[in-house]
């Protein structure tokens, strides 16, 4: 199924193209209007150039006129083999279509809204027909069945025409059109974008992208430096500072020597204040230099450092290589 933009916003139009895979650009009058374009035949030349399909708004009162604008429109330097001129359906506009058609030119035949107008273009040898299904589903009309019934029509009888599914509002007119099994659709900018959404498909990526991470970062990649770091003789209130300009929940408690004797944290902080109220912040760290904290080699893959977050139910670990504090790992660095 060919895959059309349907558009006139210059910003939607370099996006959507930079896809890469796109048919073609469909656009209107009306989008045209909205967009405050002053100058048709200038946009019209400048988009020409940039998509390798497009399809333009061919009017007239008759089918001659209709000829007239079209030759007109191609004198301005559109290729004939990369141009399509819509033209409404009605009897001027199938003759028009006719007439355009023997001589080499491409005609979408639009506003189509029942199987007959279908089969009027399909006579006339349009190259694409335009069934306008959201505009036909807000009369409550069964727009899918007269698409289906279209593709059927070229089918059954051996026409060239494509059956182009348009007036696309939601994600699922696209999966009409395939359901149905129109040969073309053109797609607004906004519901493009929208085809390769899925809930599942984010948490999967994530996933992925987590583990990745997970098997192929160093722990040195990750961690913060320098190591928030306090003495056994500083205070409670001082290791606050310390945390605070660390930007982390956490000091490691050094000796003299700057070895890893101890870990204070933000929840040690919230125990102790319960215990001994405001005076808390007065206290010696030394009374949390009991144990050795938990350390990591700066070469470890962050894989290991997850496990021993689990193991050891911490929030931190301290970064060592060969005795020396490179810095600290926190456990949101691998969430």
């Amino acid at each position: 199924m060919e895959l059309y933009l349907d558009s006139a916003d210059a910003q939607e139009i370099d996006a959507a193209f930079r896809l890469g895979f796109l048919n073609g650009l469909t656009t209107t009058p009306t989008f045209m209007h909205r967009e405050g374009v002053a100058d048709v035949d200038a946009l019209i030349v400048s988009l020409a150039k940039k998509v390798p399909i497009l399809q333009i708004e061919a009017l007239g009162q008759t089918a001659e006129d209709i000829v007239s604008e079209a030759r007109r429109q191609e004198a301005l330097g559109l290729n004939r083999s990369t141009t399509v001129y819509k033209i409404p359906v009605s009897m001027e506009g199938v003759r028009a279509c006719k007439m355009l058609t023997q001589e080499g030119f491409m005609v979408n035949i639009h506003l189509v809204y029942t199987l007959q107008q279908a089969y009027m273009a399909m006579a006339a040898g349009a190259t694409y027909i335009c069934p306008l299904v959201g505009r036909l589903q807000d009369q409550g009309t069964d727009a899918l069945a007269l698409v289906s019934d279209c593709v059927e029509a070229v089918e059954n009888y051996g026409y060239s025409s494509k059956i182009m599914f348009s007036s696309v509002r939601t994600v699922e007119h696209v999966r009409n059109a395939l359901q149905t099994g129109a040969h073309a659709i053109t797609v607004p900018w906004k519901i493009l974008q929208q085809l390769t959404q899925n809930h599942f498909t984010d948490v999967g990526t994530r996933q992925f992208e987590e583990h990745t991470r997970l098997v192929t970062v160093r722990v040195s990649e990750a961690m913060i430096t320098p190591c928030p770091t306090a003495t056994t003789s500083m205070t409670v209130a001082q290791a606050l500072v310390q945390m605070t300009t660390g930007g982390l929940g956490a000091v490691c408690i050094v000796d003299a020597q700057n070895r890893p004797v101890g870990m204070f944290t933000d929840g040690d902080l919230r125990r102790t204040l319960e215990l001994n109220g405001p005076d808390a912040v007065h206290l010696s760290l030394e009374s949390f230099a009991t144990k050795f904290p938990h350390t990591i080699h700066a070469t470890a893959l962050l894989r290991d450092a997850s496990q021993l977050f689990t193991q050891h139910r911490v929030d931190q670990l301290v970064v060592v290589e060969e005795g020396i504090i490179l810095g600290m790992l926190d456990v949101q660095a691998i969430a």
